[in-house]
């Protein structure tokens, strides 16, 4: 085991993975000599050379297109966009072409070999353009998987099987961790299991849901309840698709109450994706509505980011709210 933080362990994954294939290419703007905007690609150019690990134009649609079209040919392509808020001008070549390569061709060929890289979230005072969780906008096209890790020994096993897995793969990175998330990491190559929740505590009395760098959030309520005699289970989804309804479902017929929180905005967020399925799929052992604690429907806003967030306190009073249904 070896200490780092989130932006070292993602790193370490990626010179493992380039170690191990020499079809692996790393793209984006400014990741060869200067690293990236937050070094999580420092020193790749020094070691795998400037035709393997090199800078793009400022173009995500050609960031994509070129991702695209190098994964059709057999190539490992793992594109980083510097900001998740800059995915949308490659969306259409990430939801039209990446997502239905293999579908469109009957399966003659694919770009399964192709991850898209790209930090999330707020937390960092980065306004309305540097801020925000996009996730849900890809949970709803089939043919990709969408990732997000909690920690450094998460983010680095889960972007190993992320390169390595034989579909597209969308890699949400919550940057307000990237270095303030620090923690053991297992020394080598390892992967973690992709669509396959992970239980963070075992409690008896509501399931608390989220991923990413909300899982945080989710401990600090649970202890806040803890003091009131609630038991929390808490869960980390890490993959939103395919999400692992199997083990989201067993915690709420044991607990019978389901909270879920997201940084993304409540409306059209993954939340409630989940609480449409588990109600469906546990609508007799449920004791009170599924709770959702998430982000306004609102702009990201600079000067009010505190008021946005779904922080712990808000969390605690949902839990509050809904053991007392």
């Amino acid at each position: 085991m070896a200490k780092m933080n989130m932006l070292q362990a993602i790193n370490e994954a990626l010179t493992i993975a380039m170690e191990a294939d020499e079809r692996m290419l790393v793209f984006g703007e400014d990741v060869g000599h200067f690293g990236g905007v937050f070094r999580a690609t420092s020193g790749l150019q020094d070691k795998f050379g400037k035709a393997r690990c090199f800078n793009t134009p400022l173009t995500e649609q050609g960031i994509a297109g070129f991702a695209n079209g190098l994964a059709s040919n057999g190539m490992t392509a793992v594109a980083e966009i510097q900001f998740a808020d800059y995915i949308f001008p490659a969306f259409d070549q990430i939801v039209n072409e990446s997502a239905k390569f293999r579908y469109r061709s009957g399966n003659e060929f694919n770009v399964g070999g192709l991850t898209f890289r790209t930090p999330y979230g707020g937390g960092i005072a980065g306004g309305h353009y540097h801020s925000q969780s996009p996730e849900a906008y890809f949970t709803g096209t089939p043919g990709l998987k969408v990732v997000v890790p909690r920690n450094p020994q998460q983010a680095k096993g889960l972007l190993l099987a992320a390169i390595r897995d034989p579909n597209p793969v969308v890699f949400f990175e919550p940057k307000r961790l990237y270095r303030a998330s620090v923690g053991e990491v297992p020394e080598g190559d390892y992967q973690l299991e992709l669509g396959k929740a992970d239980v963070v505590r075992e409690g008896s009395d509501i399931t608390l849901l989220g991923w990413g760098a909300q899982m945080e959030i989710l401990e600090q309520a649970a202890d806040m309840a803890a003091k009131d005699n609630i038991s929390c289970e808490v869960i980390d989804l890490r993959t939103l698709a395919p999400w692992d309804v199997d083990t989201v479902a067993e915690s709420v017929r044991k607990t019978g109450r389901l909270l879920v929180n997201h940084e993304a905005p409540l409306t059209g967020g993954f939340a409630g994706e989940i609480a449409a399925t588990i109600q469906q799929e546990c609508f007799l052992y449920l004791e009170a509505p599924i709770a959702r604690v998430c982000g306004l429907d609102t702009p990201y806003p600079l000067c009010h980011e505190k008021e946005y967030m779904p922080d712990a306190l808000k969390t605690y009073e949902a839990i509050k709210a809904t053991m007392t249904y």
